[in-house]
């Protein structure tokens, strides 16, 4: 049970309820400000309710509290030394108590799912929570100890968030709508793509975060023997790897401007989006490579992070302004 302190703002900690928050943000955005709106250009509806919508975004939510609790739980003596005034279990929370509210939230998580994937048709999906629970566990134990991997595994997951709304949206779609869909050659391809894009940039923006935060770690990470890229191959070349990364999603931005977004509905040029990339996310990822250069100390790599972590609000957010630019064009 609690050792001491407040039960209730100890249980909120320990499941990163803010996080937790976003997450639910997120899907919730990608549902009625990129899916409904471009659904509706073409007179179509989602064909998931909002129960079994709120559904979804709670087993999303119950899985990755699960893991937020067994990486602490196997992260404890790590911890101590990397952020000592942030360890809950053994201080604020029992052992035994953090691995009971682990299984709870991966047993209601995974349950969800399953109904999910019954109510859909598609079973095979339920399996897909199985194993992100298994994967959230050996993260926890033996992945995010060796190189890459569990930056990756992370960075995964994170696209997945937004990705999973039309997972489940499409095939219903497709059921609803079959016949329209056959006699007009259409699909729901646009909605892949535009959801895709959230989760392709949640993709290198969570990666980025996550190998500045081994950074940030390198003292306990190192005192543990974990493989880190910043323990393995040294803090200044990890830095040129990040630096990279950066470049690279600067470009990806670009192109998709470019390429995608340079005409709005109306076939005029796209002036709020490009007002967006640039003072929201480009100038910003820049503003982060020019203090991830200048840093020395763990308190500027943890500003690095803190920087990476609202330019990622940022990338979720564009999606209030699609729907404003899709819904100044629908009759």
């Amino acid at each position: 049970m609690l050792l001491h302190g407040n039960v209730l703002k100890a249980f909120l900690r320990f499941i990163r309820i803010q996080n937790l928050l976003i997450i639910a943000a997120t899907q919730y955005m990608m549902r009625f400000f990129i899916v409904e709106p471009i659904l509706a250009v073409n007179g179509f509806v989602p064909q998931l309710d909002h129960l079994h919508f709120f559904l979804l975004v709670f087993s999303t939510m119950a899985i990755t509290a699960a893991g937020y609790v067994i990486n602490d739980y196997f992260d404890m003596k790590t911890d101590l030394l990397n952020r000592p005034s942030t360890v809950i279990v053994g201080r604020k929370i029992s052992r035994r108590w953090a691995m009971i509210i682990h299984i709870l939230f991966n047993g209601a998580g995974i349950l969800t799912g399953i109904y999910l994937a019954w109510y859909i048709d598609i079973l095979s999906l339920g399996i897909a929570y199985l194993l992100a629970a298994g994967i959230l566990w050996f993260y926890s134990t033996t992945y995010k100890r060796q190189f890459l991997v569990g930056n990756l595994i992370v960075a995964v997951f994170t696209a997945v968030v937004p990705f999973v709304v039309v997972i489940f949206e499409i095939p219903l779609l497709n059921k609803a709508y079959r016949e329209i869909l056959i006699a007009n050659d259409m699909n729901f391809n646009n909605l892949l793509a535009w959801v895709g894009g959230f989760s392709f940039f949640a993709f290198l923006s969570t990666l980025i975060r996550e190998i500045i935060k081994d950074i940030e770690d390198f003292e306990g990470d190192s005192a543990y023997g974990r493989s880190t890229m910043p323990v393995l191959l040294g803090i200044r070349f990890t830095k040129i790897v990040v630096l990279i990364l950066i470049l690279a999603i600067i470009t990806s931005l670009i192109y998709v401007y470019v390429r995608f977004l340079y005409y709005d509905p109306a076939g005029k040029p796209d002036l709020l989006s490009l007002g967006w990339f640039t003072l929201m996310l480009v100038f910003p990822f820049l503003y982060l490579l020019y203090r991830l250069l200048a840093a020395k100390e763990k308190k500027d790599y943890h500003a690095c992070s803190n920087i990476t972590k609202l330019i990622m609000l940022a990338g979720i957010m564009y999606s209030i302004l699609v729907y404003f630019i899709i819904h100044r064009h629908i009759p």
